[in-house]
């Protein structure tokens, strides 16, 4: 008899995100004439930039001519694209094209990267942290050493006191909105390197950071030889609909990882269309760069704005400086998922429970905060919230 996963069942009975949409549903079942603020989860406001959409067009009237039409194409990405990758977001850091793995999402490369490493591996997590890491080694039956990340220790993970084969590391980081300086994440190179550990940095939001924070895990010397780095044009280039990343595994590696994920690759993927990919490039273009700068700007100043106003209410926040997230204390005698429901019920504005991050999430909820915030500004005003 045919049995499924048994590591399944260690999961939560929903992913958080669905979770909270299915709350919002709920409400506006009830009350359709609402309009809800999603300050939840972290999806673009704005459309594509004009270069993005010119690229689109372009690369499809491609697709309808003999001499331009592209059918599969190499399932570790266009050479052109990753030739523009290594150029442009590594330059001095000796990131080889051929070490960028071209794929449909960030979400998808940091779960499917433990296709590769051994079930046994024991896996550290900042707590909180993005629910696809814990999921992703609950679902490979991999154990998990939780490394709580609190006000006290400026949300920033150190390094445990015992061994553990594969780590974490998200900067800026989702959820708490917190960069990782040169200093904090030198340690934990140092670390990798004594207990033989892969490191895999989420470096999903690194268009966001405005200070000195590194925008690359390689800035730190040695790193070549222990991480894996994960970037993503979802909110840099708004393709949370086009669907485009990327990973960099080194072939310097301690582990040598490289050649099992091209194997991997090959086998279980096509590829991301060339339509995609095109665009992707166009983030490249001197017009391109021009565009998505005065976008992320924007999303920098509207995040600024809700901050600066919570902070007004009285209320406690962190991040929101270097990311697009702005951790936030519930008032007192609120826990997460009360202050979440009174956001959502009273004043129409979906947010995301910090618990639902892990047990050092209790007692926060994150903000997305790139929306132009008047609205929301003057509905947390008739709440009343100044403690």
């Amino acid at each position: 008899m045919v049995l499924a996963n048994p590591h399944f069942q260690k999961l939560p009975s929903q992913y958080l995100f669905p979770r909270i949409a299915k709350e919002a549903a709920l409400l506006k079942e009830k009350k359709p004439e609402s309009r809800i603020i999603n300050l939840g989860t972290g999806d673009i406001k704005e459309p594509l930039v004009p270069s993005i959409v010119t690229a689109l067009c372009d690369a499809a009237l491609e697709m309808g001519e003999t001499k331009s039409f592209k059918g599969y194409g190499p399932s570790q990405g266009y050479f052109f694209l990753q030739e523009l990758i290594a150029l442009h977001d590594y330059p001095f850091l000796h990131i080889h094209p051929d070490e960028i793995f071209i794929s449909d999402g960030a979400k998808c490369d940091s779960a499917n990267i433990q296709d590769i490493l051994d079930p046994k591996s024991l896996v550290a997590l900042a707590d909180p942290s993005y629910p696809v890491y814990v999921d992703a080694s609950l679902m490979t039956g991999k154990k998990i050493v939780f490394l709580p990340c609190t006000e006290e220790n400026g949300f920033c993970p150190k390094p445990p006191n015992r061994h553990v084969d594969l780590i974490y590391l998200a900067s800026p980081n989702n959820p708490t909105g917190v960069a990782m300086t040169k200093e904090a994440l030198e340690p934990w190179i140092y670390y990798a390197k004594r207990e033989s550990a892969i490191l895999i940095f989420d470096a999903a939001y690194e268009a966001f950071i405005t200070g000195s924070c590194p925008h690359s895990i390689y800035e730190i010397e040695g790193a070549r030889e222990v991480a894996i780095e994960i970037r993503s044009y979802s909110k840099s280039a708004g393709f949370t609909g086009l669907r485009c990343s990327y990973m960099v595994i080194p072939k310097t590696l301690i582990l040598p990882l490289h050649p099992l994920w091209m194997r991997r690759t090959d086998t279980k993927f096509n590829g991301v269309s060339y339509i995609i990919q095109k665009a992707a490039a166009a983030t490249y273009s001197e017009q391109g760069k021009k565009e998505l700068s005065a976008q992320i700007n924007r999303y920098q100043a509207n995040t600024a704005t809700f901050r600066t106003y919570l902070n007004q209410l009285g209320l406690t926040t962190f991040g929101g400086i270097d990311a697009p997230y702005i951790w936030c204390k519930t008032p007192p005698n609120f826990s997460s998922w009360q202050f979440f429901e009174l956001l959502l019920h009273q004043a129409h504005i979906l947010t995301t429970p910090g618990a639902g991050f892990g047990p050092c999430g209790e007692g926060y909820v994150r903000f997305f905060a790139i929306e132009e915030p008047s609205e929301a500004m003057k509905r947390l005003s008739a709440l009343s919230l100044r403690t």
